[in-house]
């Protein structure tokens, strides 16, 4: 393999002095970037476990839908990666919103941020102890609580991610390999075997992904990609990031898009191009079980319930990772006490770490105790305002984009990275609206409970900015530091 594909410096990285405040620099090349934010998405658990209520509602065209959402991101990542080559902190979200909106803009971005990963993180684990306990129970007859798997998923996600962000991708690398292939080894089959009906494109016609039942599911198929912008959260801790970020987002969303796309296609000539919405409704969350024991056979089967376990821990490790290191940058700037930018032998922000895991350990027991549901309440409703959260975010990164390149006249190519976010601008906004829109088919809740979730996001927001302000009052030189590079910061906001 060739150096600039190595998960790792071609010279082992020394580690970081115990209680330092340094991430470990060189740690991952372009591979482990991106199997740390694929993982984050979770391939499998995206197909196997949410797919079939996509196909159940939007039937054929959903696997074009997939392919529209790779494309609405590939336009973004253009202005955010031209963003991330030319500033030098480790922050994401927050750090690119304050550059060309100022640091009040962008503590309120970074508490949106730690919101809704912190959401979209600890809801997951409803998912990983449901699917996790359905596993012991098809393969062993077992019987174990969703809650005792989340509390013991919640202690191995610290420990691996405190051991560092080097020996977590080798572990994401694995997994996301294992995944991919099961998932492969299913489209294989159904395509040697021409599907039930023979194989055909109707799933790229612009008449059925562009009809009613794919436009509400379309927040289905963007919650596919979650976590792919994280690449930049690990400038400090790659190789070469200027070219290394830039790369790996660009391959996350190509192949996200194109796999999501292509699995998903196979799985509608597994059912029939006519038939699909009926034959996905009928077999509901098994549907992908179903197709790969009929195309491949039992042990298949068998290997999928124990690799949607592990897609699930990794997209857990992958957001835990991503969530420290927006603690750390926040805590970096002076935004949050600095026992947050502590990093240990490893490199890793273990304090930070071990904050975030009490948080998941109390939320977890909470629901358990109170009876609720581990999918439809925990995952679900959980999830949810996190997914929001999100795409809100890239949609204020892409005009964060256009403000910050209309300053800056010198840059190669400028014209094009303005162009290019006004558009992603424009189309995140879209999807926002579409998402909040058919809120029901994501929740299958009442009205008041889908307008209190999406509440959540401008009420996050509206909070953040107030934070924002207060501590420009207080500590002007912070409020400055989220709005530029440390050397460039001279205590007065933008």
């Amino acid at each position: 393999m060739s150096a600039h594909l190595s998960t790792s410096s071609s010279s082992d990285p020394s580690p970081s002095p115990s209680g330092s405040a340094t991430l470990r620099a060189n740690a991952i090349g372009t591979v482990g970037v991106t199997a740390t934010v694929v993982s984050a998405a979770a391939p499998l658990t995206v197909m196997a476990g949410v797919a079939p209520i996509a196909l159940a509602i939007g039937g054929v065209g959903v696997p074009g839908a997939y392919l529209l959402a790779g494309v609405v991101l590939i336009v973004f990542a253009i202005g955010f990666t031209a963003m991330a080559a030319q500033i030098r902190r480790t922050g994401g979200f927050f750090v690119y919103i304050g550059h060309a909106f100022g640091g009040t803009a962008g503590f309120a971005a970074a508490v949106l941020a730690i919101v809704s990963y912190n959401l979209l993180q600890i809801g997951t684990y409803g998912l990983l102890g449901t699917q996790a306990s359905a596993a012991l129970d098809n393969i062993f007859g077992v019987s174990v609580p969703w809650w005792a798997i989340a509390v013991i998923a919640v202690v191995a996600v610290f420990v691996l991610g405190a051991l560092g962000i080097d020996v977590g991708t080798k572990v994401l690398v694995v997994l996301i390999s294992l995944e991919t292939a099961i998932l492969a080894v299913m489209a294989i089959a159904v395509v040697v075997r021409g599907g039930a009906q023979g194989l055909g494109v109707a799933s790229f016609d612009p008449g059925n992904v562009f009809q009613g039942g794919v436009l509400a599911v379309l927040g289905i198929c963007f919650a596919a990609f979650m976590g792919f912008e994280s690449t930049a959260l690990y400038r400090a801790e790659a190789r070469d990031p200027a070219r290394t970020i830039p790369r790996a987002t660009y391959i996350a969303v190509a192949f996200m898009a194109l796999f999501y796309c292509f699995i998903s296609w196979t799985v509608v000539q597994a059912l029939g191009q006519a038939d699909v919405q009926a034959a996905a409704g009928k077999a509901g969350s098994a549907l992908f079980f179903v197709t790969i024991r009929e195309y491949v056979g039992p042990w298949a089967e068998h290997a999928m319930y124990v690799l949607i376990v592990t897609s699930v821990y990794a997209a857990q490790l992958a957001f835990h990772n991503a969530i420290n290191r927006y603690v750390f940058g926040m805590a970096e700037s002076g935004a949050l006490p600095t026992v947050f930018a502590r990093t240990n032998r490893a490199g890793s922000p273990a304090f930070a770490g071990a904050v975030q895991s009490v948080l998941a350990l109390t939320v977890v027991i909470a629901f358990a105790l109170a009876g609720l549901d581990p999918f439809k309440d925990l995952l679900i409703k959980v999830n949810t305002p996190g997914v929001i959260g999100i795409i809100v975010l890239q949609g204020l990164a892409a005009a964060a984009a256009v403000a910050f390149f209309l300053r800056r006249r010198a840059i190669a190519r400028r014209t094009f990275f303005i162009a290019s976010s006004v558009i992603a601008a424009v189309l995140m906004s879209w999807v926002v609206y579409v998402v909040v829109r058919h809120l029901d088919v994501l929740t299958g809740a009442p009205k008041e409970i889908n307008d209190a979730l999406v509440a959540v996001v401008p009420a996050v927001l509206v909070l953040g900015l107030v934070g924002g302000l207060v501590l420009r009052r207080v500590r002007p030189r912070t409020i400055a530091l989220l709005a530029r590079d440390n050397e460039d910061a001279q205590g007065d906001d933008q």
